[in-house]
């Protein structure tokens, strides 16, 4: 029996471990690393085996996943339940090599075997756990792994990831399969993404799996498919009709039916424990060099009957195990924490480092998110701190080392004034952010104008980093409309310019006068407005005036132009600095190059979706020919779609189409139907 300070630990465990549940699960804002987690966890284990009396029937270590609310919970409300054939259970951790040899005694031990049994090693890919159904070969519905019993629907979305075929090919092609995976994001798109979020002004993605889970819980699928999202299946779940025989004949299977599975260098069919062993070594050595990240190895027993036969416990089956990777953390001091303003004004907390090594990157500055963060850590400077780099792409401050403070540092409190240009900070209702409100702040001007520039928006060749801080310090550029005005020797005496390199970026700039409206107004940068919402409130207004002068209500009557949308639009032309920038761009030239419709065209009212890449047109010259001819350009492939035009490498919106009878077309065909030329 135990005494009452173990009881009163083991309840405080299970309301720990249920809050961390909420917020990883839930409401996909997980407050510590998966290896903390753990730690948890396997306290509450051991309490509870120690001490039977404890174990009660809702413990967080008798169930799998979040605490009961695997459906429409929080930021999935508008996403149905589905309920899974077979329970998709969590895995049992082995946390170094001991525990895993000890895994494998006991495996061995409850399978006695006469032969020695095979083993299958896979990648433990950080991201989101789903399940999708096919029938008759077909894709029916997808689901997140929601608490191991029902999950969340997310057919819309996730048959927005090209890869996921909308129909299984192969020799084999069971009447009924569920098959489960993993949705995640690859470094360097995470990053991508992040820095673009950022740019937008928007809350930027702590790691992969939040990535996917917020990519994948969107209400509105094209936003989904504008996300960079990856998926590997590796499991069965209900199988009717044909079956492999294990582990290895699975993932086989899946590739030769246009899944996509694990890299075939980074799972390994074994046939004793030392070989397992060896390769775990392997891939820990490469772990830092791999595209996506992975956070262990998942060890299966690889024919299926060898796992029905030692079956599953109330929440882990007895026969895999994820061998967790050592967590990418280390301890530093905090020197100093500073600010960044972003483009959109959105003012970032940074934690400066004594400089550390982890994993084999020097690590001297870490992300605080947001001033809320720090007040949650309570870090301050002088404090030594936990970093970890495990799924994120910047380091991250995960815990503060209480009992190492030295005195009683003061705590850090948000700025009341922008760090560049001393305005006053503010933060707008329901938003995490504090921002300077002023349009001359130069830290977002600097941003600004690397946005102007890039290949998206204007398209500025030679207009980098560097270039744009020597622009802004020496007063040669003020405001946008300042680039049409300079001038060659100005330029050339720029350090690293000269004659040459200053005649190409004025042609340059020249050139960029004449891009389509879509581009121009991208490149204003109005919060957001993103490429495709661009070139939709050209396709409907036709010209920058009708934009500046549209009203709310007017712009969200525009197909895939929301509420939260049409408001910044209009805030953004309200502000008469911002139309006065529009007029001293037109007057330097620039010509915000207008929409031509063709009234009457082939494609007059039509609705089309683009994908692959295309022989000769690239996908703003053929959005701009077929919203010229007077069709719709869509983002996904629904029922409402009259045309697909597919392209090389066309992928799960070509299979869409098929699979919903819409009508695929080629290049050729679609210059046909336009009337236009190459």
């Amino acid at each position: 029996m135990a005494d009452e300070s173990t009881r009163a630990r083991a309840d405080e465990l299970r309301r720990e471990i249920e809050r961390h549940n909420a917020l990883y699960y839930i409401e996909d804002s997980p407050e510590i690393t998966d290896g903390e987690y753990d730690v948890l966890f396997r306290e509450l284990r051991a309490l509870e085996e120690a001490h039977p009396d404890l174990v009660t029937a809702d413990s967080p270590t008798r169930r799998v996943g979040s605490p009961g609310k695997g459906a429409g919970a929080a930021a999935g409300e508008h996403l149905g339940p589905v309920r899974h054939a077979f329970p998709m259970l969590s895995l049992e951790n082995a946390m170094d090599r001991s525990e895993i040899e000890a895994w494998f005694a006991r495996t061995l031990a409850a399978l006695g075997a006469v032969e020695p049994p095979a083993w299958t090693v896979e990648p433990k890919v950080d991201g989101l756990g789903v399940e999708v159904v096919y029938r008759g070969g077909a894709l029916e519905v997808a689901s997140t792994r929601g608490d191991g019993e029902v999950g969340q629907d997310i057919t819309r979305t996730l048959v927005t990831i090209p890869s996921v075929p909308a129909r299984l090919g192969g020799r084999h092609v069971p009447s009924v399969v569920d098959l489960r995976g993993e949705v995640f994001m690859r470094r360097e798109d995470l990053a991508r993404l992040n820095e673009a979020l950022e740019e937008a002004g928007e809350p930027t993605f702590k790691n992969p799996r939040n990535a996917a889970v917020g990519s994948l819980r969107q209400k509105d699928p094209r936003v989904s498919a504008g996300r960079p999202l990856a998926v590997a299946f590796y499991a069965l779940g209900r199988c009717e009709g044909w079956r492999p025989r294990g582990q290895a004949g699975l993932l086989a299977w899946m590739a030769d039916s246009g899944l996509p599975t694990h890299p075939a260098d980074l799972w390994r069919s074994c046939g004793a424990p030392e070989e397992v062993l060896d390769f775990h070594d392997q891939v820990l050595a490469r772990r830092d060099g791999l595209p996506f990240e992975v956070d262990g190895l998942v060890v299966k027993l690889d024919l299926f009957r060898h796992q029905e036969e030692l079956g599953e416990r109330s929440r882990s089956p007895r026969w895999a195990v994820a061998w967790k990777f050592p967590p990418l953390e280390a301890a530093t001091r905090v020197l100093a924490i500073d600010a960044q303003v972003g483009r959109t004004g959105t003012i970032t907390p940074r934690a400066v480092l004594e400089p550390v090594a982890i994993g084999g990157v020097t690590v001297r500055h870490a992300t605080l998110h947001n001033f809320d963060q720090v007040r949650r850590l309570d870090v301050r400077v002088g404090d030594r701190v936990v970093v970890t780099r495990a799924g994120d792409v910047i380091p991250q401050v995960v815990r503060v080392l209480q009992e190492e403070r030295r005195g009683e540092p003061a705590p850090l409190a948000p700025p009341a004034r922008c760090p560049a240009c001393d305005s006053p900070a503010r933060r707008e209702e329901g938003e995490v952010y504090l921002r300077c409100p002023s349009a001359a702040c130069p830290a977002q001007f600097r941003r600004r104008l690397r946005h102007f520039a890039q290949k998206s928006a204007m398209d500025i060749e030679g207009l980098g980093e560097k270039l744009v801080d020597q622009l802004v310090e020496r007063g040669l550029v003020r405001d946008l409309a300042d680039l049409y005005a300079l001038d060659a020797r100005s330029v050339a005496e720029l350090e690293r310019m000269g004659e040459r390199s200053a005649a190409n970026l004025l042609a340059a700039v020249d050139a960029s006068r004449g891009r389509p409206l879509a581009r121009c107004l991208h490149a204003l940068g109005v919060r957001h407005v993103g490429e495709h919402v661009a070139e939709v409130l050209a396709g409907r207004f036709g010209g920058i005036d009708g934009i500046m002068d549209a009203s709310r209500e007017e712009l969200e009557a525009v197909h895939e132009v929301g509420p939260a949308v049409a408001a910044s639009v209009r805030a953004f032309f309200e502000a008469q600095e911002n139309r006065a920038l529009v007029g001293r761009l037109r007057g330097r030239g620039v010509r915000f190059v207008p929409v031509e419709r063709r009234t009457g065209g082939a494609l007059e009212g039509l609705t089309l979706v683009f994908t692959g890449t295309l022989p000769h047109l690239s996908r703003g010259r053929a959005r701009a020919l077929a919203t010229a001819a007077g069709a719709r350009v869509a983002g996904s492939v629904s029922r409402e779609t009259d045309y697909v035009v597919a392209g090389e490498e066309a992928g799960a919106k070509r299979e869409r189409a098929l699979a919903l009878g819409v009508s695929v077309i080629d290049e050729a065909e679609f210059l046909r139907m336009t009337g236009a030329s190459l």
